[in-house]
């Protein structure tokens, strides 16, 4: 499958290396890319490819894809040379540190005719492809409330928020849910490490339909949760990413029922639902190669990520000046 489709992955860090690995190991991997050479030569010793210069990689004409696993503030820049030079191009979220940016990456896209895939990592889950397939199916009616739990004790960063770091995921999530993006948005976050950073963020939105969605976030909890609960007119659905695999995905049927100035409630037994076990991440990377190879959109394009980004600008307005 992946004989004609090559991808240079930019960015040899923590999570550069996971991406670095699932390349090489779905036989697309031409080249590694990083500030600092040395370390590059180093990855493309251990993954049998070449270490290049951004500029190099831009050149070769067997590349047609680049991965971009950089710090974010850097995606703008590396993403709009990439396009330019008729690439197709992944980008690690967050997509950008503004809309602007985000905006610019879509613009260059559209214009050299050529796709932005954004890793929104958690929608090429299989328990939340599995989640988005029975909520459709009108298996626990129209949705009522979301609600996203984002905790652990993180890889906490001095140069970015939760709000970049860690929101992007559930977004994507609740958008793709949804299929509508909120009409009102309430943020507030708290800072405890880094002055300015938010480390805990609490986030509301309400879509049209009198559906709501919550997010808990943050990387100063003791506790790991990541959890992501779908409330509907007639059950929930909760996807918790921290259980084995046979107990990620469970469907509550719980019944209740107005019984005077109170609600009966008849607690029923969950249902686990069966979910097939592969990687996210491989699955993320082979939708590249083959969004590479057919030159249509993944599920995460830019418009996707644009609109992503478009609360995320609105959720930081609101954590100004956060203490």
């Amino acid at each position: 499958m992946t004989d004609q489709t090559k991808i240079a992955v930019i960015g040899c860090g923590v999570w550069g290396r996971n991406i670095i690995r699932n390349t090489a190991e779905l036989g697309a991997l031409a080249a590694v890319i990083d500030i600092d050479m040395a370390r590059a030569t180093d990855f493309a010793n251990q993954f049998d490819c070449d270490a290049l210069s951004l500029q190099d990689a831009l050149q070769r004409d067997d590349i047609s894809g680049l991965m971009i696993a950089t710090d974010a503030a850097t995606h703008c820049q590396i993403a709009t040379t990439a396009l330019q030079a008729g690439k197709h191009v992944f980008i690690e979220k967050p997509m950008a540190m503004s809309l602007a940016e985000a905006t610019t990456i879509q613009t260059q896209a559209d214009s050299h005719n050529k796709q932005v895939m954004i890793g929104h990592l958690i929608r090429y889950h299989p328990a939340f492809q599995a989640l988005e397939a029975e909520v459709k199916q009108g298996r626990i009616g129209a949705i009522r409330h979301i609600q996203a739990n984002r905790l652990a004790m993180g890889r906490i960063r001095s140069t970015e928020s939760v709000l970049y770091d860690l929101c992007p995921h559930d977004l994507s999530l609740i958008l793709a849910l949804t299929e509508n993006e909120p009409h009102k948005i309430f943020c507030h976050g708290l800072s405890h490490m880094t002055a300015g950073l938010a480390d805990f963020l609490s986030t509301s939105l309400i879509f049209e339909g009198n559906i709501t969605a919550s997010m808990h976030t943050s990387w100063l909890s003791p506790i790991k949760e990541h959890r992501l609960t779908v409330t509907g007119k007639i059950g929930s659905l909760v996807f918790d990413d921290t259980r084995p695999w046979a107990e990620k995905l469970c469907l509550y049927r719980d019944h209740i029922e107005q019984d005077g100035t109170y609600f009966a409630i008849e607690r029923r037994v969950p249902e686990f639902i069966t979910v097939r076990q592969d990687e996210p991440l491989k699955s993320e990377v082979s939708t590249f190669i083959s969004t590479c190879q057919s030159g249509r959109p993944a599920p995460t394009n830019a418009a996707e990520g644009v609109r992503v980004q478009s609360v995320l600008e609105q959720m930081s307005k609101m954590c100004e000046g956060v203490k």
